[in-house]
């Protein structure tokens, strides 16, 4: 079965109400909700209960799950995103971390070697690609990814207009997905889900 359908059928069996189903997908995906939680809020308590809210917001919402606007794993990481930001915004900005985010990890360890394989897989291409990108547009994804900042709060961080931020989020965006669509000319291959920065 390939990876995305037997996501989505891990998914049908949490909707009809299978623990065992949502055990699964937490085995497979909370290494990686923790390491994109921990990347942002900077603390591994935090980390640790992002992670578990999210799987309880998925638990409840695998109602509203739409596969036609994305992966399993890609909703997953978008509602860990979320709460981590929140969680983050909770914090005094004195105590956000500050590491840049070449050197943070992008994935957590995880306990099937195969897994982790393709993590760290996931995480090299990512860096490569976005490394691919101009430097002001890299720096207005990374804020927004990695930093959790809104535009509007870029445009007053960088001193720049927020037209020029929009501009250059919609144009980093675009190449990296560009990039990933066509695996071959990437250099990547195509193993990273880009979202919209808001």
């Amino acid at each position: 079965m390939q990876p995305h359908h037997a996501e989505q059928a891990l998914l049908a069996r949490m909707q009809a109400g299978e623990q065992t189903a949502l055990a699964e997908l937490y085995d497979h995906y909370a290494g990686t909700l923790y390491a994109l939680a921990y990347r942002i809020t900077g603390n591994a308590a935090d980390a640790e209960e992002v992670v578990l809210d999210a799987f309880t917001q998925a638990w409840r919402q695998a109602q509203r799950y739409d596969p036609a606007r994305g992966s399993v794993a890609a909703w997953l990481v978008t509602i860990a995103r979320s709460r981590a930001l929140d969680r983050r915004r909770q914090q005094p900005r004195a105590s956000w971390p500050a590491q840049p985010w070449a050197a943070l990890p992008f994935t957590e360890a995880a306990e099937d070697p195969e897994a982790a394989t393709a993590q760290a897989e996931q995480a090299a291409n990512l860096r490569v690609l976005l490394n691919r990108l101009p430097a002001q547009q890299r720096q207005v994804l990374v804020l927004a990814y990695y930093q959790g900042l809104s535009q509007h709060e870029i445009a007053a961080h960088l001193g720049e207009p927020l037209g020029t931020v929009k501009t250059r989020a919609r144009l980093g965006m675009q190449k990296l997905r560009g990039w990933v669509r066509a695996p071959a000319l990437s250099g990547a291959g195509g193993c990273v889900e880009l979202r919209r920065a808001s």
